[in-house]
């Protein structure tokens, strides 16, 4: 596994936070909300395709 996916989780969640701020003081909080949603999804769809590396190895390693 590389480094580059751990920062690019990080970057996404500072990303999604510091949007999720300035919304929340522009008092526009719904879509604060989504847009915090919006970055859980992505990083989730991160993580969901490297799950999918992982059973893809497992199962040419194991020749399953």
């Amino acid at each position: 596994m590389d480094v580059e996916i751990i920062f690019k989780i990080a970057a996404v969640g500072i990303l999604t936070a510091i949007v999720g701020q300035i919304l929340k003081q522009t008092g526009k909080d719904e879509i604060s909300t989504l847009a915090t949603l919006a970055g859980l999804i992505i990083v989730l769809i991160m993580v969901l395709n490297l799950l999918g590396d992982l059973f893809t190895t497992l199962k040419t390693l194991f020749n399953f």
